[in-house]
This record gives C-alpha cells, structure tokens and sequence, in this order.
C-alpha cells in the first residue's frame, strides 16, 4: 500500500466528470488499498479518486463508525430525504471549512471491488459523508454548496471528506 499525494483546489481534475469504472481486477483493489491510507494519513473521514489524480468513478468512506470502510464504484443516488445543515472540510482544500445543507438521509447503489453491485442506506453524518465523496465524481466541489465559511474557532471536532 502507498501513501498517494492529494490533489489540491485549483486543479482540473477536482472539476470534471469522472469516466465510469469498467475492469475489477487486482489494479482496482491496490488503488482502494492506498486511497484508504491516504485517507487515513490526511485524517479524513473520505476521499475520491480525483483528490489524487485518478478520472474514475471510485470514492471511500470511513467515519469510524460501526458501517466500517465503505468503498463505492460506479456510485448512484436512488433516494433522499430530510435536510441537514453542518460543517464540511475538504482534504483538496487544507484549512478551509464551511457550513454546507444537503439531505439527512440517502440511499445509494454502488459496485464493490470484486465488482458486485450493493445498495445502502445512510443517514446524518455517514449521509453527509457519502454525498461529499459522490459529488466529487461529477466534479461538484463542497465549495459551491457552502452557506457559510468557518472560522477556526467554529471547528471543534470537525474532520475533513
């Protein structure tokens, strides 16, 4: 496994479509290995293949929390529902943070590394967290949904997608 470098804000990747994974081979599997390292070594509770430089549809989720580490291929919404208002960090933008609305619950479809298709349902922070790292699939910053920026002292205990 290897620590990838993150791509950080302006870069062209972070704003564009990603292509739709087509092979699940043992190439896939080492990338979700080292994006989940990344992950952990920037101290972030997600991260998408174009946050290290990567056009495919490929995205993680950990928030420490009993759903373990979710990793989404191919990703799609079938459902939301609720609103929820909260901070947001992003590990493509170091330092910046801001307070973001997006729905409370969400269901999603998603293929795993062996290529098996899935579906999950999440709510509050894991909703939040999952939506963050699809949005980046089609290019949608965090910063475009922001309300409100934070200051450093409006931070306690948030953590970075």
């Amino acid at each position: 496994m290897a620590i990838r470098k993150i791509v950080n804000y302006p870069a062209e990747i972070l704003e564009q479509p990603c292509r739709t994974v087509m092979k699940f081979d043992r190439k896939l599997g080492k990338l979700l290995d080292d994006m989940y390292e990344t992950m952990i070594e920037f101290d972030g509770v997600g991260l998408a293949a174009p946050q290290i430089g990567i056009d495919e549809r490929i995205a993680i989720v950990d928030i420490d929390d009993d759903s373990g580490t979710i990793e989404m291929i191919n990703p799609q919404i079938l459902e939301t529902s609720g609103e929820q208002t909260g901070p947001e960090g992003c590990l493509s933008f170091p330092g910046l943070y801001g307070e973001v609305t997006r729905p409370y619950f969400v269901k999603i479809e998603a293929f795993n590394r062996k290529g098996r298709r899935y579906t999950l349902k999440a709510e509050d922070f894991l909703a939040r967290a999952i939506q963050h790292e699809m949005d980046h699939l089609d290019g949608i910053l965090f910063t475009s949904k922001v309300t409100r920026y934070l200051e450093q002292d409006e931070l306690k205990g948030v953590e970075s997608e």
